[in-house]
């Protein structure tokens, strides 16, 4: 099984590879709605390309990034 901080590095290259940037909240409390979660982001425009208002886990991230560009 891969560590998970190894997968979201791992995750972060493929995203860059695309013109994409892999951010993760900073929130420190567990409770919040948005505590671990990921948003990928335009690196030119700065607009929030994948991930609502509190984000997504790290596998819908992998989805994302896997799907071809056409197909989004």
């Amino acid at each position: 099984m891969t560590h998970p901080k190894t997968r979201e590095v791992r995750l972060r290259r493929a995203a860059r590879r695309q013109g994409l940037e892999l951010t993760k909240s900073r929130r420190r409390d567990p409770q919040a709605l948005d505590f671990g979660r990921y948003r990928l982001v335009d690196d030119e425009t700065h607009e929030v390309v994948f991930g609502d208002r509190w984000g997504v886990a790290l596998d819908d991230v992998e989805a994302f990034l896997s799907t071809e560009r056409s197909q989004r």
